[in-house]
């Protein structure tokens, strides 16, 4: 059983519900980024996402994107953020999730990666780019190793595939509430909550809903049907903030 599978039983046995944070990594620091992951466990969050920054993300919208950005421009490399983490294990007992491109990850090996990345303390993976067809080494993989794979479902997922990729999952199900990309959203689709509550129907996966989560009324509305809630754009939108106030 994965750190992921440990701490979804956990929320269920007691009815509670995962608060997912994003974090950039290297954005505006990795010290930086640390920090802020000490202070998400601090604040009773459950478990972290941390995006692996890279050059043409692929689902990311402006803000991310442009966090992306700065982090390159700043050098941050792959085994930075491998070291700044495994500093971190010993500080932080929630889950970390590594939200990485596969590009990233064929160029590593596919072996490499997921060992160097459970070694430094990581607990899954989010491959978004990833199709169900191409994933089955990766899973294979991740499966041995006790390492979650994290997969996608969005809106214009057809049923049948849907089912294939929960049943391909491990650790939960990453249901993406909006089409398009990452980013704050005012209003979510009304038919969204039936739709998860249909999926829910038939596996026994956690299922958490991130893009466009970003208001109290959000969580609300869907803390009935989802596992867990991820927040991405409207944290990284506030940590360029605050650097942007540390300098002025």
């Amino acid at each position: 059983m994965s750190a992921i599978d440990q701490l979804f039983d956990t929320l269920r046995s007691t009815g509670r519900k995962a608060l997912m944070p994003f974090v950039t990594a290297g954005d505006p620091s990795l010290g930086f980024t640390m920090d802020v992951i000490r202070l998400f466990a601090k604040r009773g969050c459950h478990l972290c996402e941390l995006g692996i920054p890279y050059s043409d993300p692929i689902a990311d919208g402006p803000v991310i994107q442009a966090s992306y950005t700065r982090a390159l421009q700043q050098g941050v490399k792959l085994e930075a953020i491998f070291q700044s983490v495994a500093s971190l294990r010993s500080q932080v007992a929630m889950p970390l999730v590594g939200m990485v491109s596969y590009s990233i990850v064929y160029r590593q090996g596919v072996d490499a990666y997921v060992t160097r990345a459970k070694q430094a303390g990581l607990s899954g993976a989010i491959v978004p780019e990833l199709p169900i067809e191409e994933a089955g080494p990766l899973a294979e993989v991740c499966r041995r190793e006790q390492f979650s794979l994290i997969q996608l479902v969005t809106p214009t997922t057809a049923w049948d595939r849907a089912l294939r990729i929960a049943e391909l999952a491990t650790g939960f199900l990453y249901f993406v509430s909006v089409t398009g990309v990452t980013g704050e959203r005012t209003q979510l689709p009304s038919d969204l909550v039936d739709k998860v509550g249909r999926l829910r129907e038939r596996t026994d996966l956690p299922i958490c809903i991130g893009f466009g989560i970003s208001k109290p009324e959000h969580v609300r509305m869907l803390a009935p049907v989802a596992d867990g809630l991820i927040v991405g754009s409207a944290i990284v939108r506030r940590v360029a903030q605050a650097k942007s106030d540390a300098r002025s």
